[in-house]
């Protein structure tokens, strides 16, 4: 089974913020959990990521084609 993932590179260019701000989004307590952290950061599932930015920001939301990411 292939997981896609998002770090926090991946979170800056999704959600057009800088470096700061996505620290500061990823620390907010309705933020989904990182799915693992390795010696570079924290990654998250994209489908946790995608289901958030639907609920919390739903002009930055995406159909639902996870090939669209």
């Amino acid at each position: 089974m292939v997981r896609r993932l998002y770090g926090s590179a991946e979170l800056q260019e999704r959600l057009q913020v800088s470096r700061a701000r996505v620290v500061q989004i990823t620390s907010r307590p309705d933020f989904p959990e990182p799915f693992d952290r390795l010696a570079g950061g924290a990654v998250w599932l994209v489908e946790d990521v995608e289901a958030w930015i639907a609920e919390h920001r739903p002009h930055q939301a995406r159909g639902a084609d996870p090939d669209e990411c």
